[in-house]
């Protein structure tokens, strides 16, 4: 099972941007369909964004769609997602997931331990 670690999480105004990252260990990364996840207080944990193993299919929820760009470098074992335009709405816990239906979000087989992403107004 493939171990992952998030970074990049942090406070930051409306409208700027942040770069998640997700390392993952063993051998196997490329082999895995990878996304990203949110979960907001008192909400559910929604599918963010997705990426296929090669990379060049990727995946977006309708509200971060022309903001958010997921993307990974198989080389380095690693999963980013680049946020832009940022929104108050974008506060949460975003977690790196690994082995999952790239363009749904259903079927994780891994989880992060999840970074905190707090957007002010």
């Amino acid at each position: 099972q493939v171990q992952l670690v998030e970074s990049g999480g942090g406070l930051v105004q409306a409208g700027g941007s942040l770069r998640l990252s997700c390392a993952a260990s063993g051998r196997t990364f490329r082999l895995y369909n990878m996304g990203w996840f949110r979960q907001a207080p008192g909400k559910e944990r929604e599918f963010v964004a997705g990426i296929g193993m090669s990379g060049y299919n990727t995946y977006y929820a309708d509200s971060v769609k022309g903001r958010f760009t997921i993307s990974r470098d198989n080389a380095k074992n690693a999963m980013y997602l680049q946020m832009n335009s940022l929104e108050p709405e974008d506060t949460a816990v975003y977690y790196c997931a690994a082995n999952l239906n790239p363009e749904t979000g259903a079927r994780v087989a891994s989880w992060g331990q999840g970074t905190q992403v707090t957007v002010s107004s």
